[in-house]
């Protein structure tokens, strides 16, 4: 039988140890916030009942789920009919029961519903895992990638809202972001403008056609409105909002004016001016006019947001949106428990990791990787160096053995690749004397020490 060419499934990536350092670096600069500003993990299945997740994310989401067949003969229960319409749409009902997560949100809501005599409100989580979306892999997008997420449920103040903007300057700044964009907007104004043309029952129309300005122009958004039911007056009445000129504060004062008969579009504006009051007070009006946007074509193509959404760009490389949320009133409703409000945000945690690398933003390594390898001359020797391996682990060292007995120069070359800093060489002379070979492998410099010094030597490095 021929060998099969090994590959990876497209829209996936492996990543090596030094990869992984780098994630770890961008999950734990993220966690230490998170938990300053009172959140606490949680984590939830890969998988769930696919019934959990469809109708949460709109038309265009459901079919990006990834659905998991039946196991065992999942087309055992469909019949001859069912299969000659060759209807996938229709089979799907018949053979899968199970989907990957399409995100972290959901899963949330369906967590706090079965759980909600078991936490206290407001609750507040963060949740850092990965989640699968069958969409057309390019820079930036991938079918598996890592959500950082950070909600709150059980609380209609719009101090969450404000936080998150804090939460996303301080993490990104932290990493080392300099040049990013919070970019805000409502539902509520999105309701009132759809409202004013006359057509509130398309409001998800418009927002999902909206949504797509940045990808295919106003153009673009023109002709789909146009096919999704929108005039060509509705398109001269859009035009102007979507263009919204000047800085945050005239930006809110236009849209007064336009929305002037709007309820939902006038409580929408007031929502935004409470969250920048709040952010204001934590880091001033410069800095809040610095980072944060609003942006009235921001539409976050999902069903389930009801007040503020969020989405955040990075200025400094050509890359999609690097997190996003909003407030989405409604969602625990859909599992029967109602009146449960709740707001948060995601991380992008893979956009962000290249951001990283393309700008050369990620720390010098200074994980616990191993620090001295121990060669092995012989394995008579063992009964020596393995005490000693575990002399030196418990005093907090990281340290190998080298695990068999074979040409020095192979070993000298294993601690190169892996960049271990220090050979302890320990032959039947050291053995005997008791005074043991450290040699640097940066400088070739060769030292002698007994074991108390050397535990004290390598624990301050």
């Amino acid at each position: 039988m021929a060998a099969i060419k090994p590959s990876l499934a497209k829209g996936t990536r492996d990543f090596s140890p030094a990869e992984m350092e780098k994630r770890n670096y961008i999950f734990n600069t993220l966690k230490s916030i998170f938990k300053k500003f009172g959140y606490n993990e949680i984590q939830t299945p890969s998988f769930e009942n696919l019934s959990t997740l469809t109708g949460k994310y709109g038309d265009e989401g459901d079919k990006l789920i990834f659905k998991i067949l039946n196991s065992g003969d999942y087309l055992s229960k469909v019949s001859d009919d069912q299969l000659s319409e060759r209807n996938s749409n229709k089979l799907i009902p018949h053979i899968t029961e199970k989907a990957l997560r399409y995100d972290l949100t959901v899963p949330f809501a369906r967590y706090v519903v079965m759980h909600q005599n078991d936490i206290a409100l407001p609750f507040k989580r963060f949740q850092i895992q990965p989640v699968w979306r069958a969409d057309r892999p390019q820079r930036g997008r991938y079918r598996e990638f890592y959500q950082c997420d950070v909600d709150v449920v059980g609380s209609e103040s719009l101090l969450n809202e404000a936080e998150f903007i804090l939460i996303y300057q301080e993490a990104l700044q932290a990493l080392g972001l300099k040049d990013f964009t919070i970019k805000i907007n409502n539902r509520k104004i999105l309701t009132g403008i759809a409202e004013i043309i006359g057509k509130p029952e398309l409001i998800v129309d418009m927002t999902v056609a909206i949504d797509k300005l940045d990808k295919i122009g106003l153009d673009g958004v023109n002709k789909e409105l146009l096919e999704r039911g929108f005039t060509n007056e509705d398109l001269n009445t859009l035009k102007p909002i979507i263009e919204l000129q000047g800085g945050n504060i005239q930006k809110l004062d236009q849209l007064k004016n336009v929305l002037v008969t709007s309820e939902n579009g006038l409580k929408g504006i007031q929502e935004i001016e409470e969250v920048f009051a709040y952010v204001k007070t934590f880091v001033g009006q410069d800095v809040l006019d610095q980072f944060v946007e609003v942006d009235i074509t921001l539409a976050r193509g999902l069903n389930y947001y009801t007040g503020c959404i969020f989405e955040v760009k990075t200025n400094e490389v050509s890359m999609g949106s690097i997190g996003g949320g909003g407030r989405y009133d409604d969602l625990t409703g859909m599992f029967g428990l109602k009146g449960l409000t709740g707001v948060g945000v995601s991380f992008g945690a893979d956009r962000i990791y290249d951001v990283l690398e393309e700008l050369n933003l990620y720390p010098v390594s200074n994980s616990t990787n191993t620090k001295v390898l121990i060669a092995n001359f012989d394995k008579s020797l063992e009964s020596f160096t393995l005490p000693l391996l575990a002399t030196l682990r418990q005093s907090g060292v990281a340290s190998e053995l080298y695990p068999t007995a074979t040409k020095l120069k192979k070993q000298m070359s294993y601690a190169d690749a892996k960049k271990i800093p220090y050979v302890l060489l320990v032959g039947d002379e050291e053995k005997e004397s008791g005074l043991l070979s450290l040699k640097n492998m940066e400088s070739g410099e060769q030292i002698k020490l007994d074991i108390d010094q050397l535990v004290q030597y390598l624990s301050q490095l």
